[in-house]
């Protein structure tokens, strides 16, 4: 029974994700009169949908991603749908294609910082204060003179504004090469480097600091609003990290999870209560939202780029070469999924 319930909130949390994030699309497209052909939310066969007007509203059978198909995007299929030309999404101005684009990922945006208020105000945030507040006897953090009550100012000369700042660095350091603390104790700074115990789970390795960040609860509107800002910058932090690390090697491919990984967590979220599957919501929400805006062809930030290298050297880029590349980068983007979602299978078996 858990298996179908997780199942549910799987397809639930990801369907009001790629829900919030297409509208965007479909809502300034409409308003700038852009021809839309279709608003689906998931992808495959369809099982249900309806007409209006001159666009087809779907629900389809595999409920991963989804898509606002615009006039524009297959100059095959509008010619062949006689499409006046003052449709189509080449006709309109820079600024009117930029705001279709940048409105997926911004409705992503507003969806989390929502959730977070929400989340806040209702069950209270937390100070978020890089403060170690615990240490584990016999730990690698007491072996190195770390103590309860040090602030943390830098691990591995990255700044440390707040406590998901220490489990973010601690993350991509490299310990087998010890990971260097700098810290405030009593008015002075002090340099300490830690080298954490390697666990062994079978072909899996983790490393233990020994060290606790246990978080004051914080209570009323003031303290939801700043709790959400805070919060909501350090999410954006992590994945600006997590995407310099990729392209760096600082984190392997097979470190990403995809729509299996994902339902793992969801499973485990959900354990937790109803806060905990609205802040994973956000997580996700905040996450799709900044990778669809990385300028890569097939994502949004990718159709962003050839607006701006449109306005660069004056004139647009052909459409057909345009669609073309957004194609090959598509299908290498599936791939990729494939690939991650392979992993993802793998350990679930370990």
């Amino acid at each position: 029974m858990s298996i179908i319930i997780n199942l549910l909130l799987f397809i639930l949390i990801l369907g009001v994700i790629v829900f919030v994030h297409e509208f965007g699309h479909f809502l300034f497209a409409k308003i700038t009169g852009v021809y839309v052909y279709e608003f689906a939310i998931g992808m495959g066969p369809k099982i249900w949908g309806f007409q209006k007007g001159e666009t087809e509203y779907n629900l389809r059978a595999i409920p991963i991603g989804g898509f606002c198909q615009l006039a524009g995007e297959d100059l095959d299929d509008d010619d062949l749908k006689k499409v006046p030309k003052k449709r189509r999404l080449q006709s309109k101005t820079a600024w009117e294609r930029f705001l279709i684009m940048v409105f997926g990922p911004m409705n992503n945006f507003i969806l989390a910082v929502l959730l977070l208020f929400f989340i806040a105000l209702i069950w209270g945030g937390s100070t978020m204060n890089p403060t170690i507040t615990s240490i584990e006897k016999g730990s690698a953090a007491e072996a190195s003179e770390l103590k309860a009550q040090d602030k943390v100012l830098r691990i591995d000369n990255h700044k440390v504004s707040t406590s998901d700042d220490i489990s973010l660095y601690l993350a991509v350091s490299n310990p087998k090469k010890g990971t260097k603390f700098l810290i405030s104790r009593d008015g002075e700074e002090h340099t300490i480097t830690v080298k954490p115990k390697e666990i062994k789970n079978g072909k899996d390795v983790s490393y233990h600091y020994g060290i606790g960040i246990q978080q004051k609860k914080t209570k009323g509107f003031i303290s939801a609003f700043v709790y959400t800002g805070k919060k909501t910058v350090s999410i954006f932090k992590q994945m600006f990290v997590t995407v310099a690390y990729l392209f760096t090697g600082g984190i392997r491919l097979n470190q990403l999870s995809g729509p299996v990984g994902i339902y793992s967590i969801v499973g485990q979220q959900s354990k937790g209560g109803i806060a905990n599957l609205l802040y994973l919501t956000a997580f996700l929400s905040i996450n799709v939202g900044f990778i669809n805006l990385l300028p890569i062809p097939a994502f949004d930030g990718g159709h962003i780029l050839f607006i701006v290298i449109e306005k660069i050297k004056g004139s647009p880029v052909d459409p057909e070469i345009e669609n073309k590349i957004h194609t090959v980068f598509l299908v290498l983007l599936m791939i990729l999924m494939i690939v991650i979602t392979f992993n993802d299978v793998l350990r679930l078996f370990q």
